[in-house]
């Protein structure tokens, strides 16, 4: 194997990014893990003063739970956890606007439902921008700056992200590729070799159509990037480079796929960005002729 899978430990998140890390990593947890998760979430100040025996009687659950949660949650421990708990706690109460928000109803009017998308959306890509670990992005944008070629998998509303990316990315003079039918993904994966660059967009981290031509790709020495709302799914075992994204609370009107989308085209634009800046020598004439080109399609 060209290089092998390592294990990669989460450093701890700024309190900035507690309670995105909190929404992102929620539904996978066990029911009295996310009892712990939501605690800190909407009272942060509440739980930073508690001890872990505290919470843990405040939650119901174990004090071995509570630091099991703090774990997945980046901390090294409970006491790392309480000093970001305190440290959010500090930002909400000098005017940061709520952690959760109120879900859409069925009888909700629609300048409510404006509001309430508009603010979701906007805390999403805060959330986002606050957990994205920009040296990981650097590293992303470095390899595919100089990538032979580059493929993106992604299926569903991650398949229209991937679309998204490598067209941004063909309109710079780089050469890539969306696939989202898996049996054309594998078999481009296999044509992958060291220098080359396949990036996977999964939300769940487990899409089995979007893991199996990123572990091909891995097998063939090419750089690989996942991106993620599941820093700890299965696609990662085969990533060189994570970026995680956050999304909002998933409701009957709001499906996870939506806030999803969201935060993935913030990944793919910083990435797409950073690669332009790297190249910008072929990137700035390339889009201009691109501009051009399509120029006359744009007058009446």
């Amino acid at each position: 194997m060209p290089h092998e899978v390592k294990e990669t430990f989460d450093r701890a998140p700024a309190p900035a990014a507690l309670a995105a890390k909190v929404r992102t990593l929620a539904p996978s947890m066990t029911r009295s893990m996310q009892r712990v998760a939501e605690a800190v979430a909407n009272d942060p100040a509440g739980c930073a003063a508690l001890t872990v025996t505290g919470l843990a009687e405040l939650t119901g659950t174990s004090e071995a739970t509570v630091v099991r949660t703090a774990r997945l949650l980046g901390y090294p421990g409970y006491r790392d956890l309480r000093l970001a708990l305190a440290g959010l706690a500090a930002q909400q109460q000098s005017g940061r606007a709520p952690a959760i928000t109120t879900d859409i109803a069925v009888d909700d009017p629609i300048a409510d439902v404006v509001a309430k998308l508009a603010y979701d959306e906007q805390q999403t890509l805060a959330d986002t921008a606050a957990g994205l670990d920009t040296v990981q992005l650097g590293a992303a944008v470095s390899a595919a700056a100089t990538a032979r070629r580059i493929d993106v998998y992604g299926v569903g509303a991650s398949g229209l992200v991937a679309q998204d990316l490598a067209q941004k990315l063909l309109r710079i003079g780089v050469i890539a590729h969306a696939h989202s039918d898996p049996h054309l993904a594998v078999t481009n994966a296999v044509q992958l070799r060291a220098g080359d660059v396949a990036i996977a967009i999964t939300h769940s981290g487990s899409t089995g159509d979007v893991i199996e031509p990123l572990r091909v790709a891995f097998e063939h020495g090419a750089t690989t990037v996942a991106i993620t709302g599941r820093p700890d799914g299965p696609v990662t075992q085969y990533a060189d480079h994570i970026l995680t994204t956050s999304t909002a609370r998933e409701s009957e009107l709001r499906p996870a796929a939506m806030s999803s989308r969201t935060s993935q085209l913030l990944v793919v634009d910083c990435l797409f960005v950073g690669v332009a800046q790297r190249t910008y020598e072929t990137a700035g004439p390339a889009l201009a002729a691109s501009y051009e080109a399509l120029a006359h399609r744009h007058r009446r």
